[in-house]
């Protein structure tokens, strides 16, 4: 399902940060692809410290939009091997890796040319 309008899309990635870090999530960056590309208008990344720490945040994320939002991703991927898993909500793209995996497809600097803005962790 698409997000929209915009003061509402960046109120979402707002929530959807705030999720991640009720999780305990690390590393967390959100990039601004609106002047990038079409692709998607935000890509939040993010990384758990194994594979069941990312599932968690993944379902944290999709119970909580679920419940209290009433949104749903249009597509989910990597819930097999729980790695990398991606919930793309069109306008927003929610990336979660393991510290490996990360690494390995560095993200942000395939973007490199988006806005980038570091979220900041107190635990």
């Amino acid at each position: 399902m698409s997000v929209s309008p915009a003061v509402e899309t960046e109120q979402y990635v707002e929530r959807i940060v705030d999720l991640i870090m009720d999780k305990k999530g690390e590393d967390i960056v959100v990039l601004d692809l609106r002047k990038v590309t079409s692709i998607s208008d935000f890509f939040i990344i993010a990384t758990g410290t194994s594979t069941v720490h990312v599932r968690a945040i993944a379902d944290e994320i999709q119970e909580k939009l679920k419940k209290e939002d009433r949104i749903a991703p249009w597509h989910v991927e990597g819930y097999e091997a729980q790695r990398w898993i991606l919930l793309d909500f069109v306008d927003i793209v929610v990336h979660l890796f393991d510290a490996q995996t990360r690494a390995y497809y560095l993200l942000e600097k395939l973007w490199k040319d988006a806005e980038s803005r570091q979220i900041e962790t107190n635990y």
